[in-house]
């Protein structure tokens, strides 16, 4: 890995004017992202994770939108770049993989017929024939068989997994620095699941390439991340490397999110353990710790906003948000021999 990052997410906030009030989706999310690094951003549907990827790419602009902070793409700033210039940019050096590739491919047009426009958008002297030379070599690289055939068809011609592999081949074909893998396994089964994953590993490792990987699932994540995000309410409320994360968690929402996975190795329960309560309004929400309403462990401390910060000495970068100390964080996680979140007192 380079000394220097290759991208820089400062004290990024991302609100909506809506007839409620102002909604912050993003406040204060900060990290930096390597060459070769993949780094999840994990928490519940609501969290901030997709607007958070969404304005780096410049795609939550705006009337009613509020973007303030700074992302940087080696150095270059993002957040009050032009119009034309998140266009050059996009595609080119950073590139997403959307949710879902149904709604992202053109129903009407035949797919290598898609990534070969992408790519003459960009390179002007792309030939027809050369764009679709490289669609078939990108089938190729991703998996896809039958390369040369499947490139004229239609998005609909295609199972779930090989949309998204399509919808990968698309983000790579200009071979991009960063790439924002946004729920890329969502609605497929555990084998295609398993396969996509694997596909980006090894693009990870074969091409350096820096990689954000949206999910709210900590199993997903233990496949392919070397560090991690925990989101809740709009705010990074937890992050460390992959290890630091499974094996000593210091946030009880990341608790409740390892705690709510199957386990094979223990017997199964009669019930499978979730958080209670739902996430809070983003127009209104509790004062202090925003997770305060669902934590069985609150206590008076937690009225008052707690800090992003490393809490134990032999973990500087492992930060998080919560006023219990690492002590009582061990105590109180150990929940029927495993890490979780107590029920809450009836």
């Amino acid at each position: 890995m380079s000394a220097e990052p290759i991208l820089s997410v400062n004290d990024l906030r991302v609100g909506f004017a809506t007839e409620g009030g102002l909604l912050q989706a993003v406040d204060g999310v900060s990290f930096e992202l390597q060459s070769g690094e993949v780094l999840a951003i994990v928490g519940e549907s609501g969290s901030g994770k997709s607007v958070t990827a969404q304005t780096i790419m410049g795609l939550t602009r705006s009337k009613n939108s509020r973007i303030e902070g700074s992302v940087t793409l080696e150095g270059e700033e993002l957040v009050e770049a032009s119009d034309a210039t998140l266009r050059r940019l996009r595609g080119d050096r950073i590139a997403m993989v959307f949710q879902d590739p149904m709604t992202s491919f053109n129903p009407v047009y035949r797919i290598g017929r898609q990534i070969a426009e992408a790519m003459r958008a960009h390179r002007g002297d792309v030939s027809k024939q050369a764009g679709r030379a490289r669609a078939i070599e990108l089938f190729e690289a991703v998996g896809i068989p039958e390369a040369e055939r499947r490139i004229d068809d239609y998005p609909h011609e295609f199972s779930g997994g090989m949309r998204q592999r399509a919808m990968i081949a698309m983000a790579l074909a200009l071979e991009p620095e960063v790439l924002i893998a946004d729920e890329p396994t969502t609605a497929l089964d555990v084998t295609i699941q398993a396969q996509i994953l694997r596909l980006l590993g090894n693009l990870n490792r074969e091409r350096g390439l820096a990689t954000i990987l949206i999910t709210h699932d900590l199993g997903v994540v233990a496949e392919v991340a070397d560090r991690v995000l925990v989101m809740y309410a709009g705010k990074v409320v937890e992050e460390g490397t992959l290890d630091e994360l499974f094996y000593d968690p210091q946030h009880p929402y990341t608790w409740g999110l390892m705690g709510s996975l199957t386990r094979l190795d223990r017997p199964r329960p009669k019930r499978l353990p979730q958080i209670s309560g739902a996430p809070p309004s983003l127009l209104d929400l509790p004062q202090g710790c925003s997770f305060r309403p669902r934590c069985p462990h609150e206590f008076a401390e937690c009225s008052r906003v707690p800090g992003l910060e490393a809490r134990q000495d032999e973990a500087p970068g492992h930060r998080d948000r919560c006023w219990l100390s690492a002590e009582q964080k061990r105590a109180k996680r150990e929940v029927e021999g495993r890490i979780g979140l107590e029920a809450p007192a009836p």
